[in-house]
């Protein structure tokens, strides 16, 4: 029987891009047969999220797409939350809304899962020769800060902690109690999926077509700042 690859796909105010990044995911074809289960919350958009997010599933119904939605903004984490509960596959992969990380690269982070080595795989936008948009630079030293403070406690040599692109066998990820609700997300699934006893965590390198803050993106300082927090929080004292 085929295994499932449950994408879960947190949504807020993506209404001009959605249906770009589900045409994306719509035309991979995933190694050895795996199928794909798309799990979308919108997160209170303001937009017309949830009108672009319809009108895609009446337009593809044989694409199988799950609809969640929340009622009041709850965040990132929040909606990852909400979608890895409702993911019923053996493998779950976390997609951005955004077009900022390419669905047609899935292949290279199962492929470690698939022939037995890993349990968790990290797309690092850090290593390989994919190819990256030149953006901010201070985005840039602030990811590998990060990491290197997370790696300091977790005792992983990450190269990229804050990267959205990270795949999990299914039972690890629904094992761990995660309480993050906005972008703490990162720093605490790193946390704790590294104490799990026997774990086999893997990076491969990926390609990163950031956004500009004019085209969308919405992490800024104080989600850098919170990061550091949940590094300390979850390897010091909410062990």
């Amino acid at each position: 029987m085929a295994k499932t690859l449950s994408i879960v796909i947190p949504a807020y105010n993506e209404e001009r891009t959605i249906h770009r990044i589900l045409d994306k995911v719509k035309a991979v074809e995933l190694i050895q047969g795996i199928q794909k289960e798309l799990i979308i919350t919108n997160d209170c958009s303001k937009d017309d999220t949830a009108g672009a997010i319809r009108r895609y599933m009446d337009a593809n119904p044989t694409l199988n797409i799950r609809y969640l939605e929340h009622d009041v903004n709850k965040g990132k984490g929040a909606a990852l939350h909400t979608g890895i509960q409702h993911a019923s596959g053996d493998f779950i992969i976390i997609q951005d809304a955004d077009l900022e990380y390419d669905p047609a690269e899935y292949n290279i982070l199962l492929r470690p899962i698939i022939d037995g080595y890993a349990d968790v795989v990290y797309g690092s936008r850090f290593m390989g020769g994919k190819p990256h948009r030149i953006l901010f630079f201070w985005h840039s030293i602030g990811n590998r800060f990060l990491t290197f403070i997370s790696n300091m406690f977790t005792n992983l040599n990450l190269t990229d902690m804050e990267t959205c692109y990270k795949l999990f066998k299914a039972d690890i990820l629904k094992g761990l109690e995660l309480k993050e609700r906005r972008f703490g997300f990162e720093p605490e699934v790193t946390a704790k999926m590294s104490r799990i006893a026997g774990i086999h965590i893997y990076e491969v390198g990926i390609s990163y077509y950031g956004r500009s803050y004019a085209e969308g993106k919405k992490i800024g300082w104080k989600d850098g700042v919170r990061a550091i927090y949940c590094i300390l929080k979850y390897n010091t004292w909410a062990r």
